[in-house]
């Protein structure tokens, strides 16, 4: 089965798309970071230059005026500085890499086992929480520096970060994925298995798992293999009849969330599971009914902490474009072309 679409669509949807993130009012932030992160794999998918000079000027403007401490939320915006570096060798975006992962290494807060804790200001956010969303603010981006620049410590130590946060965040019995873990009292707090946070997940195992080389000779790979394998094998099941996964994927009346739509489908598309292809159409169809003429992206939910109860999920508004949802979309759409042209 083959994709209903053409990289000539594709590529006109990631250029609306690109150029209404790129007009956002972002910050040097986890959403800036995944937003960034979308038009840098778009700039992969299509080789548009626009999209390079348009990030490094954005990036040049924030180091004029200064940017924030680091956490492991904006630790997100190392994807763009590295696609920014592999393409310019400029030694300002190295020396900002490498910035943040001696942040990650030797001053991040972490628990147990050298688990990166969640953290989203220079305060101690969430005590010995490990959340989702920090493998890919966090965890992805020490992988693709090990691997850029050939320190296996640094690859050992992402892939560690990988290996617990399946441990600690996945239902095995299930597949699924908790949004968090509170490891003083050793729980899942709400205990919801919340869409994105299963995106977030899935998305950069499926990235990991074909992106570090002679990848079999890390133990820890082995984990992220069969941790997707059970992950979309369970997901595939939810999705709505109209190709989005709700916000709460176990809850059938649970709003169709467009960011985790977007994550899940492109690790699907990573994975590389020819029996994947028709979950992939369905959830291109459900995207691309949600990406307006000018390129925002809609029905994507706001900020989301471990929400309290399932109720707190299913409120959280999604009135407004979020950096996050074009990110993802440009993520997914990026992904769907190197697919469409590999067939």
């Amino acid at each position: 089965m083959k994709l209903q679409t053409t990289t000539e669509e594709l590529k006109r949807i990631i250029a609306i798309t690109a150029d209404y993130t790129l007009g956002m009012d972002l910050t040097w932030d986890w959403p800036g970071g995944v937003a960034y992160y979308g038009v840098s794999r778009a700039f992969e998918a299509t080789g548009n230059q626009i999209y390079l000079e348009r990030m490094a000027q954005w990036c040049e403007e924030y180091i004029d005026v200064g940017l924030p401490v680091w956490t492991v939320n904006t630790c997100a915006m190392g994807h763009m500085l590295i696609t920014l570096y592999e393409e310019t060798k400029d030694q300002k975006y190295l020396n900002l890499i490498l910035s943040k992962v001696d942040y990650l290494e030797n001053n991040a807060l972490r628990f147990g086992d050298r688990v990166l804790q969640h953290t989203v200001s220079a305060n101690n956010d969430f005590p010995e929480q490990c959340w989702a969303d920090t493998l890919f603010m966090a965890a992805y981006f020490m992988l693709r520096v090990g691997v850029m620049l050939g320190e296996k410590s640094l690859i050992d130590d992402a892939l560690h970060q990988f290996e617990r946060h399946i441990h600690y965040l996945q239902n095995e019995d299930t597949g699924l994925w908790y949004h968090g873990y509170n490891n003083i009292m050793k729980d899942h707090m709400s205990g919801i298995y919340w869409a994105r946070a299963n995106a977030w997940a899935a998305y950069t195992m499926s990235r990991a798992a074909r992106g570090v080389p002679e990848g079999y000779l890390y133990p820890q790979m082995m984990h992220i293999w069969s941790s997707l394998r059970d992950q979309l094998a369970a997901i595939k099941h939810l999705q709505k009849k109209d190709g989005l996964w709700g916000t709460v994927l176990d809850y059938p009346e649970a709003y169709g969330e467009v960011s985790a739509t977007a994550g899940i489908a492109a690790a699907m598309i990573n994975q590389n599971n020819s029996l994947h292809t028709k979950f992939v159409q369905r959830a291109l169809d459900g995207v691309l009914a949600n990406i307006t003429s000018n390129g925002r992206v809609l029905n994507v939910s706001g900020g989301t902490a471990v929400m309290n109860d399932i109720q707190g999920y299913l409120g959280i508004d999604r009135k407004w474009a979020q950096g996050w949802g074009q990110g993802l979309a440009l993520a997914f759409l990026a992904s769907l072309i190197e697919m469409v042209e590999e067939q």
